[in-house]
């Protein structure tokens, strides 16, 4: 996968940002340590990853030595999206000693926690495989890197809830208390931006009731037990999609598996992640 594949809004642009905040956050006003290589002296490196992965980041990597050396190759054995064996290389360098060396630990940074999401959202998506069952993601993200983990995301299989608090209505308890009622809130919703996807929360049946009375286009199930959860999608049917929520671990996507809702969130694609351990070679 690449990135411009995708339509997440900003992608791109917000790799380039997220790039340049990354190294001035790590060179500030320049790396003593590399000034201890000759300024013309080349090398070989060799990026090993030491555990089994899903690979995603290619484009920050690339970035990262671009800033800092444009002649400095990059080349990728593996593609975003691919499963890739522990001690495989991933990808080698050729160019400067120096960008190489201050530009390492950046692009690893972004490699093992992109990858780890992706790692960890294939293992979500591998659960569910032969369903119908969307996984989706959360807004529970890395500060600065929403649309990073969200393509991340997408790279192991699963899906992209809402980017943010601006493409879609997602109506919660304390936003249904301040607007008076779930009937009022949806209708508001609509006049705001008539276009834009409604979802509600509810906590039991009676709120659900309420959510397809007013014609919410999906209805969020929090904590439901598995008994309230078939009623609901029984009374939903042909009126709403059915998202459930709340304590969605690996282990409980098993005992989900079977219903047949339309969407499972669950904010430990993102925030749950573990990076991924990779390890730079320099030959020179």
């Amino acid at each position: 996968m690449h990135p411009q594949d995708t339509d997440i809004p900003n992608l791109i642009p917000d790799i380039q940002r997220a790039v340049v905040a990354a190294l001035a956050e790590d060179i500030g006003n320049g790396d003593i340590t590399a000034q201890l290589i000759p300024a013309d002296r080349d090398a070989r490196a060799r990026v090993i990853t030491r555990e089994d992965c899903t690979l995603c980041g290619r484009a920050w990597v690339d970035a990262v030595f671009q800033q800092l050396d444009p002649t400095l190759k990059v080349t990728w054995h593996y593609e975003d999206g691919e499963q890739v064996a522990a001690d495989s290389v991933l990808f080698e360098l050729d160019g400067n000693a120096r960008a190489i060396l201050t530009g390492e630990r950046t692009a690893l940074n972004f490699l093992q926690t992109l990858s780890g999401t992706a790692t960890v959202a294939a293992a979500y998506a591998a659960r569910t495989a032969g369903t119908e069952i969307k996984i989706l993601d959360t807004r529970k993200t890395i500060p600065g890197l929403r649309t990073a983990q969200k393509y991340a995301v997408l790279c192991g299989g699963c899906y992209n809830h809402r980017i943010g608090l601006y493409d879609a209505f997602l109506i919660k308890e304390n936003h249904i208390a301040a607007a008076g009622g779930i009937d009022r809130a949806v209708a508001q919703a609509r006049s705001i931006k008539p276009d834009a996807l409604v979802e509600v929360e509810v906590e039991n049946l009676g709120e659900l009731q309420q959510a397809l009375d007013s014609g919410a286009d999906v209805i969020m199930l929090d904590e439901f037990s598995d008994a309230d959860t078939k009623t609901a999608l029984q009374l939903a049917s042909g009126k709403a999609k059915i998202e459930i929520s709340g304590s969605v671990d690996s282990d409980r996507l098993q005992q989900l598996a079977g219903l047949k809702v339309d969407y499972i969130s669950s904010g430990s694609l993102t925030k749950h992640m573990r990076a991924i351990d990779l390890s730079l070679r320099l030959e020179l």
